[in-house]
């Protein structure tokens, strides 16, 4: 189990119909969504946070806010999420990934050689998927709307994988094929 460090950590939690989920954030911006996709009951996602951040404490800032936020996403409804992201501890390959994932609109995909091609880095669609499967902000940095190159949902890191992929992306109305493949690249208003 992990022991972090966060000063002045805060956190809130979320609920959904899912499950509950949690937000971390310190001085500089959020540091970590926890999807509510593991089913945890409150108790434990709680337990688990101090666990995990014991000198986070609970919060009623920007934590609280993101947490609102996620509330209503999963909710069904189309959320910009515009917060300022604590980027302590990221390279400035990930920096210039999340920024331009963070811009794909609600219901778009793009492709990993799309986001690499961005960002000014043609030949790094491997970066950015490793970039992808070390986000700490899934949703705020919508790393389930990056696609491989035929639409097929490659990678997932958070809880529940490929599974959970497909659940958001069917939530924000993106169609799949019966192969799990996103039916069709939509790329309306491309970063």
């Amino acid at each position: 189990m992990r022991r972090r460090s966060l000063q002045n950590g805060r956190y809130a939690v979320y609920h959904t119909v899912l499950g509950w989920g949690a937000v971390l954030a310190g001085d500089n911006g959020l540091v970590e969504v926890m999807l509510p996709f593991e089913g945890s009951g409150k108790e434990a996602l709680t337990s688990r946070i101090v666990s995990e951040w014991p000198d986070a404490r609970e919060g009623n800032g920007l934590e609280k806010e993101a947490a609102v936020l996620l509330e209503a996403y999963f909710a069904g409804k189309r959320i910009p999420f515009q917060l300022p992201l604590d980027q302590h501890g990221f390279t400035p390959f990930q920096k210039s990934v999340y920024a331009l994932v963070a811009t794909i609109p609600y219901g778009s995909v793009r492709t990993y050689g799309d986001v690499a091609r961005a960002i000014g880095s043609a030949g790094a669609a491997r970066g950015v998927g490793t970039a992808m499967a070390a986000n700490p902000l899934p949703i705020i940095v919508p790393c389930h709307r990056v696609v491989g190159a035929s639409g097929k949902l490659t990678g997932y890191s958070g809880p529940g994988g490929i599974e959970t992929k497909a659940w958001l992306l069917r939530q924000e109305g993106v169609l799949l094929d019966g192969r799990e493949r996103v039916a069709e690249i939509i790329r309306r208003s491309d970063p």
